[in-house]
């Protein structure tokens, strides 16, 4: 004995429970992810600035000169390797492999560029742990904020050069590619004999 088929109006309704179960669940994990991405922030809003400047507090040991370099060096790095990273990033997607050559490069690019997203977090926060940290460095890592800031513009600089160059060449040789496409078609087409006439046609 055969058990009879749904009928499209018995389809119908299911169809759309299911698609309200679906979405239904999608919103509640987008609400927890925000949920947990905002206590996050709070916990490391409070505890970062502060950690990150004593780290470059000892590093620097109220040293002008060291504070200068270690600025200048670590606002210049981490701001041309993650740049540079999107970039290649942005020139593999659409080759074989790309995407997971990208995902690589961007995951990459976020992790070379934390130590300058701590730094901001002492120099834009307004948490009580991002005023220490300003206290701290200061005191004890003077000349930092300021050259790491110069780094970074340096870095950027850099990038755009470097971007522009790769992005004009990539220009002139699709251009070139397709010249020299328009020209083997007009060679083809000249190299090509006329059709002869069908015999017995006036």
């Amino acid at each position: 004995m055969t058990t009879p088929s749904p009928t499209p109006t018995e389809e119908l309704p299911e169809r759309k429970r299911s698609s309200f179960v679906t979405w239904r669940n999608r919103i509640i994990a987008l609400v927890i992810a925000a949920v947990v991405l905002w206590l996050s922030y709070l916990i490391l809003a409070a505890f970062i600035p502060r950690w990150w400047a004593q780290r470059i507090a000892e590093n620097v040991h109220g040293s002008f000169s060291k504070g200068i370099w270690s600025g200048l060096v670590m606002g210049a790095v981490c701001t041309a390797l993650p740049l540079f990273l999107l970039l290649l990033a942005g020139m593999t997607w659409r080759k074989r492999g790309g995407p997971f050559i990208a995902g690589a490069a961007a995951v990459l690019a976020l992790i070379t560029a934390i130590p300058n997203l701590m730094t901001l977090t002492v120099v834009l926060g307004n948490s009580n742990a991002a005023h220490a940290g300003e206290r701290i460095l200061d005191v004890d890592a003077p000349a930092f904020r300021g050259a790491s800031l110069a780094g970074a513009i340096v870095a950027a600089v850099l990038f755009l050069l470097v971007a522009f160059l790769l992005v004009r060449r990539r220009i002139r040789k699709n251009r070139a590619a397709k010249q020299r496409a328009d020209q083997e078609k007009q060679r083809v087409s000249v190299e090509t004999p006329p059709n002869p006439p069908e015999p017995g046609a006036y």
